[in-house]
């Protein structure tokens, strides 16, 4: 498929500009001491992000230092999150500051009057906080916020404590209406200065980069999550018979795999993703290396192979499900001894269809999605789209293994 591939080349020259309109009227000034919340997201040029930040606070005098913001990711412990940040880059020596790992969260408020709300005691200790996350449509609800930095503040910049206040109260009081009430409070309450919203293309390219002063986010993130809606890669189907998914992962998407890609969500509160796909059968072939073994979302699947439940870390994805209150994302499928065995469910399970009349798609993972295979019962479909190309015509194979020879679903 054939997606725009409008994008920031210049990162840095890019945040330094949108830094440029925030910094002066922040409060940052020589001496203080910047805490600064990056996530587990897999975001594109998120060291060259965070290393940009960190110098151009510098630049002002003023000492930045990382702090995990992913609630209950890396087995909510210190370390967990710590590696999980390496994981990504993110280290003393990438960024240039301390990366300070500590669970430790600070009740700053309420909403709704009765919702706990926390906040991290190392950001709280500092004179100034700013977090940076990736803007995009949520994984549980549809609303005008999303997975973006109110998402940040209080499940994130929350740490552990937020996040299980946030998910178990969410069912009382809505997901998007909770997420941006306590986002609000951390706002009022605390030193929280500015966020970093970053809004991506259909080819996991920065779109939009952005500095928001606190009281400008509940504003500016509904237009970048437009942004962010406008451009996000979905297949071009609405009902197939087979999904076959190479890889699922927490830097991937917060659910492993996306529901705004696979149509697939199935627990408590969570809205109707159908209208996006509607996949008879969906199967899961590993887990990304990043992941760290969080193998959550598989339990939105029916098939997975050995390798996905040998590779998992369970408590570290049972801890993500309790904390989210997504307890079906942890449930275990069907599992199955190879890919060639669990693509082969997947056609055998749909009941009298033969196999040449089977609509079934093989991708990467949720967030590539350009490019595809498709069986030959979607050719005439394909045809008709102008964005698509068709780019190779052949045969499925597997190895001794059972694993796919192509497309390569491991890079």
């Amino acid at each position: 498929m054939h997606y725009p591939d409008d994008h920031i080349d210049d990162v840095a020259g890019e945040l330094n500009r949108t830094l440029d309109t925030v910094l002066p009227e922040s409060g940052i000034r020589a001496g203080d001491r910047v805490a600064i919340g990056v996530g587990s997201r897999g975001i594109d040029n998120i060291v060259r992000i965070v290393r940009t930040l960190c110098d151009r606070l510098r630049t002002v005098g003023a000492h930045p230092f990382v702090i995990p913001a992913m609630g209950s990711h890396g087995g909510a412990t210190d370390a967990g999150q710590k590696k999980v940040l390496a994981t990504l880059g993110i280290t003393p020596e990438s960024c240039g500051a301390p990366v300070c790992s500590a669970l430790a969260a600070e009740q700053v408020g309420t909403a709704f009057g009765e919702v706990p709300v926390f906040f991290s005691r190392d950001a709280l200790a500092a004179d100034h906080s700013i977090c940076i996350n990736r803007i995009k449509p949520h994984t549980k609800f549809r609303a005008d916020v999303g997975s973006g930095l109110f998402k940040m503040l209080c499940v994130g910049m929350g740490k552990h404590r937020g996040a299980l206040s946030y998910h178990k109260w969410a069912l009382k009081y809505g997901f998007a209406p909770l997420v941006k009430a306590m986002g609000e409070a951390i706002i009022r309450n605390t030193n929280f200065r500015f966020g970093i919203g970053i809004a991506e293309n259909a080819h996991d390219r920065p779109h939009t980069i952005e500095a928001i002063p606190a009281r400008q986010i509940a504003e500016r993130e509904a237009v970048l999550l437009n942004v962010a809606r406008e451009n996000f890669p979905r297949l071009p189907f609405s009902d197939i018979d087979a999904l076959v998914i190479g890889r699922i992962g927490k830097e991937i998407s917060g659910s492993g795999m996306d529901p705004n890609v696979t149509g697939r969500a199935y627990d408590l509160g969570e809205s109707d993703f159908s209208s996006s796909l509607r996949a008879t059968r969906v199967a899961i072939l590993n887990l990304s290396e990043k992941t760290g073994g969080n193998a959550i979302g598989l339990g939105n699947a029916d098939f997975i192979t050995e390798k996905v439940f040998r590779h998992m870390d369970y408590e570290a994805t049972v801890m993500n499900a309790m904390t989210s209150m997504s307890l079906r994302k942890a449930f275990i499928p069907i599992r199955l001894p190879s890919e060639q065995k669990a693509v082969q469910a997947c056609f055998t399970t749909l009941g009298p269809v033969a196999p040449e009349k089977v609509r079934a798609v093989i991708i990467r993972d949720t967030l590539r999605v350009s490019e595809f295979w498709a069986s030959s019962a979607l050719k005439a479909a394909l045809q008709t789209l102008d964005a698509a190309e068709i780019l190779d015509q052949t045969n499925l194979r597997f190895t001794e293994n059972g694993d796919i020879r192509q497309p390569n679903l491991k890079e």
